[in-house]
């Protein structure tokens, strides 16, 4: 049997119509964007093109859009840039606990130049409330940032509530939308967000590469120095491959395509349950809000370390994340489930994170479900 990946919120497969662009734009147009030459100026169309196609993904303007390395480098420059360029306003920030470390980073380097952030809890179910967010404004806070979907256990929050929230308040809002991105419709307007981040790897698209979205009229300066390139934001040449690929990957997302999805991964959530459950497998799901996503399906199963499972099941062919991160070869509790139930709760070292994307099948599924199952069933014993 052939390996199945099932660790689709960590990255993902290039598409084949991805990979074609890239190969295409790699060995047809090498010119760079900047240069006024015959060379240069079919590049610069393709990149602008390619501009327009993301930026009418969200319901954006093109010149709303600068593009990255991806998530972590548009996240650190919409808060440490936002912070700095606004702090004549105050000095108070906001977020919560369950960042991505891109995110959670960047407010910790912010704390060592004497900014105040609040750092909001969620509930048991991973659940965050715009009753919590309204409690903690002040008069000086002048940034939100809070992701749409998270990415160890597919929590929803209320981005667009608390976008309404904060329309009249001084408070720049950013939303993380890594893992929302190609999987369900974004309209930055509706949301009434100032700054937007995404990556390409989550939609299958090429590493290396995303774009932040700011709103026009919020000042924002280059986290790096170097040329006029984006606007004058992110200097650097543009990687117009990994550009028209990410376009390419954003193209393939029609809304037909995300609602098929999105049914999909409903039904595969059902199988694993439904198999652990016809087995006896004693499990929980970890993050129930009233909004999920359907990629990911985050379970606690008590009586098994999550790294032994994990290692176990690759080699039956079976790929899925711990529930922690993995750092320098060590495993470190993930700050998300500690953030959910407690530093001490068994729940930690005991949860794995399954997601689902391009290439998986039904057939797939069913038969991890029956592995994790005997697998399970085995290390207990």
């Amino acid at each position: 049997m052939n390996p199945v990946y099932l660790d689709h919120a960590a990255t993902t497969p290039l598409h084949p119509e991805v990979v074609a662009v890239m190969t295409k734009t790699l060995t047809e147009t090498f010119g760079n964007p900047s240069s006024l030459h015959q060379f240069g100026r079919p590049a610069q169309g393709m990149l602008e093109n390619a501009r327009d196609e993301l930026a009418k993904s969200i319901d954006a303007k093109p010149s709303e859009l600068i593009f990255t390395s991806g998530g972590s480098e548009g996240d650190t420059m919409a808060i440490i840039k936002t912070a700095e360029n606004y702090q004549h306003l105050g000095k108070h920030l906001i977020t919560t606990q369950v960042e991505h470390s891109a995110v959670l980073k960047s407010f910790k380097y912010l704390e060592t130049q004497g900014f105040d952030v609040t750092y909001l809890p969620v509930a048991s179910t991973g659940e965050l409330t715009v009753e919590q967010v309204k409690e903690a404004l002040r008069e000086d806070t002048i940034l939100v940032s809070i992701m749409r979907t998270n990415n160890e256990v597919g929590t929803i929050f209320p981005i667009p509530a608390i976008g309404e929230l904060l329309k009249d308040h001084q408070a720049l809002f950013h939303t993380d939308a890594v893992q929302s991105f190609g999987l369900e419709e974004i309209d930055v307007n509706a949301w009434q967000v100032d700054l937007l981040s995404t990556a390409a790897h989550k939609i299958n698209g090429p590493k290396g590469t995303g774009f932040l979205y700011i709103k026009e009229g919020t000042k924002i300066t280059p986290l790096i120095q170097g040329g006029d390139q984006e606007n004058k934001k992110r200097p650097g040449t543009e990687n117009l491959a990994n550009i028209m690929g990410f376009a390419k990957a954003s193209s393939l997302l029609t809304p037909e395509v995300k609602a098929e999805n999105q049914t999909k991964y409903q039904t595969y959530r059902r199988l694993i349950i439904n198999t652990l459950t016809d087995c006896g497998v004693h499990f929980e799901v970890n993050g129930q809000a009233p909004e999920q996503s359907a990629h990911v399906l985050n379970i606690y199963l008590p009586g098994v370390q999550s790294e032994m499972l994990l290692m176990h099941l690759d080699l039956r062919g079976f790929a899925v994340s711990a529930g922690s991160a993995c750092t320098a070869g060590n495993m470190a509790p993930s700050h998300v489930l500690v953030a959910m139930y407690g530093e001490d709760s068994p729940i930690v070292p005991a949860s794995i994170r399954i997601s689902f994307g391009y290439g998986l099948t039904e057939e797939d599924v069913v038969n991890f479900a029956q592995t994790l199952a005997e697998t399970v069933t085995r290390l207990i014993k």
